[in-house]
């Protein structure tokens, strides 16, 4: 294994000319932040199967074995708000006081009233209610054919993804049964550009930092680790002799979760996203029913670009969409494909087969990617887009698209 000191001889300055260096990172269930995005979107997903047309926005802060439900909702029928909390930490993996949390001991805190009805701002006729944005926002949507996987996500960014899934597949099923919940992964790829396509050359680092039982050693950890997480998650053609291995290298990691660290909603907002790829419209998107244009818009800009790249219309694209208060259109749709548009087409090109295939409206989303159903808890961990699901619809790029 290389040393754990630094990257002997293989620095950005050494790399051949059009090559560069990116990193992504990702945190597993037992992070602070990852928790109470759980939490959020267990909360909304009991909502929505008693009501679907529930209205939804509910941010959860954690420290030590305290946890706050903060927001607003509306929904007809009850909810048992403390036993989803303690269901969520469970299933995260903290159940022992050994490891900084026990779900059988958390004092949970309810400021979350009903949705004031307000009057609103703007006169909307009846048959656009269900469309109307009650938020500004802007939201990004990124999809690229970089490497060779259907998910069309930046290598970086899935790899460091599926660190932290594959580390608590480890835990749950005992194949790394000294692991604990807490966790993350950072995942460096050189990458080569020609022309206006990048592509990723190898991986030329890993880091990753787990929580474990304190009787483990260091040496046997890092091992295990290497061998049963890294080597089974990245391709064989991706790591070579040079690839550097990190795992704790602060050695010591045994108690995690919100007692080292306080933890809060929307606080991982680029692990949830692109992996720092992509701009952020800076809203989170768990806690939020789909009513809330910065979550769904998002999905739909994520739908937009990945059906555009899977169509082999651009290798890489990127989808800004602007919405206001009561305007049920967005106010502005931008695309753009870093020159990378199939010959024949121009930017104006791509624009038009936007508008004409896709519809930006809010009812029209909600239908089209099924955001009614209590979807909403998956997405909560190691990424809300790239995932193998069938509920993720707006992972399932739009085919037959109207070119002209």
């Amino acid at each position: 294994m290389a040393s754990l000191a630094g990257v002997q001889g293989n620095s950005a300055e050494s790399l051949p000319e059009g090559h560069f260096l990116f990193t992504s990172e990702s945190v597993g269930e037992g992070h602070p932040d990852k928790l109470c995005d759980q939490i959020s979107d267990a909360i909304l997903d009991a909502c929505l199967k008693t009501d679907p047309d529930s209205k939804v926005n509910c941010t959860v802060s954690a420290k030590r074995n305290k946890f706050y439900i903060l927001g607003e909702t509306s929904v007809k029928g009850y909810i048992d708000i403390p036993e989803i909390v303690k269901d969520t930490v469970k299933n995260a993996g903290f159940d022992d006081k050994e490891k900084g949390l026990d779900y059988k001991d958390i004092e949970i805190n309810l400021l979350i009233p009903e949705i004031s009805q307000e009057e609103e701002v703007y006169y909307v006729p009846e048959d656009l209610k269900e469309e109307y944005i009650d938020i500004q926002g802007i939201l990004f949507g990124y999809a690229t054919a970089e490497w060779d996987d259907e998910t069309l996500l930046p290598l970086s960014h899935y790899l460091a993804s599926r660190i932290c899934e594959r580390l608590s597949e480890c835990r749950k099923n005992e194949i790394l049964p000294w692991l604990r919940p807490d966790c993350k992964s950072q995942v460096t790829v050189e990458y080569k550009k020609e022309g206006n396509i990048i592509s990723p050359v190898r991986v030329h680092n890993v880091l990753i930092s787990s929580q474990h039982n304190p009787d483990i050693p260091i040496a046997i950890l890092r091992e295990e680790i290497i061998e049963n997480v890294i080597k089974e998650v990245i391709p064989e053609k991706y790591l070579d002799k040079d690839t550097t291995y990190y795992v704790n290298p602060s050695k010591s990691f045994t108690v995690g979760g919100p007692l080292v660290d306080s933890g809060s909603t929307g606080g991982k907002i680029i692990v949830d996203t692109y992996g720092g790829w992509a701009p952020h419209g800076g809203g989170s998107f768990s806690g939020k029913d789909p009513s809330k244009i910065e979550r769904s818009g998002a999905y739909y800009a994520r739908y937009v670009a990945k059906s555009l790249v899977k169509n082999k219309l651009c290798h890489r694209a990127l989808v800004q969409i602007s919405y206001t208060l009561g305007i049920p259109d967005p106010l502005a749709i931008n695309i753009e494909t870093f020159g990378t548009t199939k010959e024949g087409l121009n930017e104006e090109d791509i624009t038009w087969i936007v508008r004409k295939n896709f519809n930006f409206r809010l009812r029209s989303i909600m239908e089209e990617l099924g955001l009614k159903e209590p979807i909403y808890r998956k997405t909560a961990v190691f990424g809300h887009f790239g995932r193998y699901d069938p509920e993720f619809r707006w992972e399932v790029p739009k085919e037959d698209l109207i070119l002209k």
